[in-house]
C-alpha cells in the first residue's frame, strides 16, 4: 500500500444480503440470545417486523473493513455510533475516508471516518477510526 494521504478512501467492502443464520451465527458466536435478534413472534410483540441484527454485528463489520484496509494489528482506537436498526435482507456497503495523517510514538498513524449504510444510503453505523500503517524508522544518534 502506498502511504495514506488525507482525503483518499477505503476499498469497496459490501456485505449481504445478512441473513437469518448470519443474525444467529452472531448470537452463537457472542452469546447475545436476546429473542429480538431471532424470535419472530417475540420481535413482532415487541412492535417490530421482524428480527433485528444485533448491533455488535453491525459494528463488526464497519470494524472489518478497516482491517481489510489496514491489515490486522493496525487498529489503535475504534469508535461507532449505532444509528439505524438492521434487518435481514440488508445489504451493507462500509466506507471510510481518511481524515488525516500523523505521527505518534515511533508509528505512522491516520485517523479514518467511517460509515456502514444500506443499498439506500441511509447510515446504520458511524464511527472513526486510528489506524498505525507504517513503524517509524529509527535511527541511532
Amino acid at each position: 500500500m502506498s502511504a495514506p494521504r488525507a482525503g483518499d478512501k477505503g476499498p469497496d467492502f459490501v456485505v449481504g444480503p445478512l441473513t437469518r443464520t448470519d443474525i444467529v451465527r452472531y448470537a452463537g458466536a457472542s452469546g447475545d440470545f436476546n429473542p429480538i435478534h431471532h424470535d419472530e413472534p417475540f420481535a413482532q410483540a415487541a412492535g417490530l417486523a421482524t428480527v433485528m441484527a444485533h448491533g455488535m454485528l453491525s459494528a463488526g463489520i464497519l470494524a472489518t473493513f478497516v482491517t481489510k484496509w489496514f491489515g490486522p494489528g493496525s487498529v489503535r482506537r475504534y469508535k461507532a455510533r449505532f444509528r439505524e436498526r438492521v434487518w435481514p435482507g440488508d445489504v451493507l456497503t462500509a466506507s471510510g475516508t481518511i481524515l488525516r495523517v500523523f505521527e505518534a510514538g515511533a508509528e505512522r498513524r491516520a485517523e479514518i471516518e467511517l460509515s456502514l449504510s444500506r443499498r439506500d444510503g441511509t447510515a446504520v453505523v458511524t464511527g472513526t477510526a486510528e489506524v498505525a500503517y507504517e513503524e517509524l524508522a529509527v535511527h541511532p544518534h
